[in-house]
């Protein structure tokens, strides 16, 4: 499998293009739609936190404004969200392609995590822009979303496996992921910090056992607090020990069950 999706990688490239664009088309503003969901969630978030809320304690965030702060957890958590509703639900949407005996199938799921890269991609230019614009330019460390974009892309990649393959019997798991989904974004600390809150020492080793806790404390590493991945090495080893055995487990899953994928689309 590994194999086709580097032989492949043109045509993952070239159907994660079209994906992206197709998924607008027909609207008046085209791929405008794909950025103005995610601003409006921002905006409302930074209203009720910071406006309604009066989170304006500078000292909790390493000095950062709360936006600042919060938006480096939202960043990633926006490419993971995109990327685990349009895998999960990859093998339907292309069935005309699953049916076609010739077609590698198994370059599906990766070109929806390709896919959401175009507009992730966006969404860091902006916060870097923004974080220059109050005089915190990430510098040398920023270098490092590079690689937490990589383990994202990774974990999303081995989870989609597993859920696109699964879906395909059983229908109402889109569903069930969108709801994780939701209660997701509450427990990854994005709008609360796990350090300041003083939860008792097992909760919060329970809340670090969440892989998307290690990508967004890393995306603040990187624009905010200014510390290298390999200073965290316990996360680290953890989140690839994870990762790639979930990775193992999604492919193996998919291996298993495409046979039947045909027969049941």
């Amino acid at each position: 499998m590994l194999k086709n999706l580097v032989t492949e990688r043109k045509l993952i490239r070239t159907l994660a293009k079209n994906d992206f664009k197709t998924k607008f088309a027909g609207s008046y503003l085209g791929i405008v739609w794909a950025l103005v969901q995610p601003i409006v969630t921002v905006l409302v978030y930074w209203f009720v936190f910071q406006v309604g809320l009066k989170q304006t304690d500078t000292s909790a965030y390493h000095g950062y404004p709360f936006i600042l702060w919060m938006l480096a957890g939202l960043v990633p958590w926006f490419y993971f969200q995109e990327a685990m509703t349009g895998g999960t639900n990859v093998l339907m949407e292309y069935s005309y392609l699953v049916k076609k005996v010739v077609f590698k199938i198994e370059i599906l799921p990766m070109v929806k995590a390709v896919s959401a890269l175009f507009i992730h991609t966006f969404f860091v230019c902006v916060a870097v822009v923004l974080y220059s614009c109050y005089g915190k330019f990430p510098g040398v460390y920023g270098l490092q979303i590079l690689y937490y974009s990589f383990c994202m892309f990774v974990l999303a990649s081995g989870i989609c496996y597993a859920a696109s393959a699964v879906a395909v019997f059983f229908r109402d798991l889109l569903q069930i992921v969108n709801i994780i989904l939701q209660v997701g974004v509450w427990a990854t600390p994005i709008m609360w910090d796990l350090q300041s809150i003083g939860l008792p020492g097992i909760v919060a080793k329970i809340f670090k056992l969440n892989p998307m806790y290690y990508i967004v404390y890393g995306y603040r590493d990187a624009l905010i607090n200014k510390v290298w991945f390999w200073e965290r090495p316990g996360l680290t080893l953890y989140f690839w020990g994870f990762t790639v055995l979930m990775f193992l487990i999604g492919t193996r899953i998919f291996r298993r069950l495409r046979i039947h994928f045909a027969d049941v689309l």
